[in-house]
């Protein structure tokens, strides 16, 4: 598995100042996807253990309210268990800061039963689609993607949206 980019404070994906990953490697190739560059899997830098210390160490400073994963696509098969890892070890050492995923699949069709929605606070669904781009959404850039409260989804089993 690997990663292109980590940014150390991040206001454009998710609520606050935060810490993004992005990971490398997505089969779904948008139109017009802002990302294009994390598409190829074998590019962009190996996802170590020493990848998930250094962003937890990012997530230390009090102004950071939490961490957003994105791609690439961090849900694929090749990508899941290292954004697992990741999620698992953020929230075990900030419960109390947020983490924000965003994936071209949609949860409770393609995805479910996974390990890593237990430690997911926001998850942002569905593939990027240029021709329902709406500039005015928040956290998302079209309008058939969705931002779900996996907390309250998981809990009433059901998909509860955050509205914008």
């Amino acid at each position: 598995m690997r990663y292109n980019l980590i940014r150390e404070m991040d206001i454009a994906n998710g609520p606050g100042v935060r810490v993004s990953i992005f990971m490398q490697g997505c089969h779904f190739h948008c139109k017009n996807c802002f990302n294009e560059e994390t598409w190829d899997f074998e590019k962009g830098e190996e996802f170590t253990d020493e990848t998930i210390d250094k962003v937890l160490e990012l997530c230390s400073k009090d102004y950071i309210k939490g961490l957003s994963i994105l791609g690439g696509e961090p849900m694929h098969p090749i990508n899941i268990e290292g954004t697992t890892r990741l999620a698992k070890a953020f929230k075990a050492k900030y419960p109390n800061k947020n983490l924000w995923v965003w994936t071209g699949y949609r949860y409770g069709e393609t995805l479910r039963d996974k390990d890593v929605f237990k430690y997911i606070d926001v998850l942002v669904d569905g593939q990027y689609v240029d021709e329902l781009h709406d500039f005015r959404l928040k956290w998302r850039g079209s309008s058939n993607q969705r931002v779900i409260d996996m907390e309250k989804s998981l809990k009433e089993n059901k998909i509860i949206t955050i509205e914008d």
